[in-house]
């Protein structure tokens, strides 16, 4: 019999999305094929202490399942570099911009990838200023606030006056010292999963989100039990093969590796695709709409945690 792989799944962590985190390891846990691999659970704490010293001599490789800062950031991948560790997913450049979404659409900027009208500012900038208008005078209402780190929909607010823009300002420092303000669009929510190298990444089936409110938030996500997308969504052959191209130009845009999930804002009036974000380790719980998509596509899910150790393994030549 050959000799099973030892997988790590690593989880939780400090940041607010650990339950999140908990959820989508167990899941990986279960689904990886257990005569080719011999999976076990690491979980980081809150306060970030680990319950024992990953290396060569318990891992033949590492899943990160860690979703927001510390876990999908490139902090996580960093250690593992240095570690020398293969791991699943982005590196550390890539996992930094996408997770930085200034960082990001400054990249998506630089490559022609399509976003939307938006300023940032710094805590300094809001603090400094008697007229807080004047940081966001280039947009119209309604507006997105955003914290710059963080995912999952946490810390954002839709704004339509300066008294809810204030109070969204305000909530998104509790979690970042910068703040994103993009314009609100009236489109439909996109999804495409990437999965693959540096050099031939592929574009999954292109999935719809189901937003009853004005943005699908946290616990529409991860706690309601209501369908969250449409997976495949019926759409002009033009529209899909523009979102599963532009989702390739983004993933090359910052680098990526391994996969990720990219979402979309379309403008059916105008035909327009606007890239809203990318997300280098996407949910994994039973739920996620990156396995869904690719699933839809002819890649079960337990397919599609090998191939991802499989990546792992031939960036790091084991």
């Amino acid at each position: 019999m050959t000799e099973r792989l030892r997988v790590a799944v690593l989880a939780g962590g400090p940041s607010p999305e650990h339950e999140v985190s908990l959820q989508s390891a167990q899941a990986v846990l279960d689904a990886l094929p257990k005569d080719r691999y011999a999976p076990f659970l690491v979980v980081v704490d809150r306060q970030g202490r680990w319950p024992l010293d990953l290396s060569a001599d318990v891992a033949d490789v590492v899943f990160p399942v860690m979703h927001g800062p510390y876990g999908e950031d490139g902090v996580i991948q960093g250690h593992l570099e240095v570690l020398g560790l293969p791991y699943v997913g982005c590196g550390v450049l890539a996992s930094a911009v996408a997770m930085d979404k200034v960082a990001m659409r400054r990249s998506f900027l630089a490559e022609d990838v399509p976003v939307t009208p938006h300023v940032w500012f710094t805590e300094h900038d809001w603090r400094g200023t008697t007229d807080p208008w004047s940081l966001v005078k280039s947009l119209d209402w309604p507006m997105y606030v955003k914290p710059a780190n963080m995912g999952s929909s946490i810390g954002i607010s839709r704004v339509t006056s300066a008294e809810e823009l204030r109070a969204g300002v305000e909530l998104a420092l509790t979690y970042d010292r910068v703040v994103l303000v993009e314009q609100g669009v009236r489109a439909r929510e996109l999804i495409c999963g990437v999965l693959g190298d540096h050099d031939e990444p592929e574009a999954s089936v292109v999935g719809e989100l189901l937003v009853s409110g004005d943005w699908l938030d946290y616990e529409t996500k991860y706690l309601s039990r209501a369908e969250i997308a449409t997976i495949p969504v019926a759409l002009p052959e033009r529209v899909a093969d523009e979102v599963r191209e532009l989702s390739l130009r983004a993933y090359r845009a910052i680098g990526g590796y391994g996969l990720s999930r990219v979402d979309f804002l379309y403008q059916e009036e105008t035909g327009r695709l606007y890239v809203l974000e990318i997300n280098t380790m996407p949910g994994f719980t039973p739920r996620s709409v990156y396995a869904r998509a690719w699933g839809a596509g002819g890649v079960p899910y337990p397919d599609l945690l090998g191939r991802l150790i499989d990546l792992a393994l031939a960036r790091s030549g084991a």
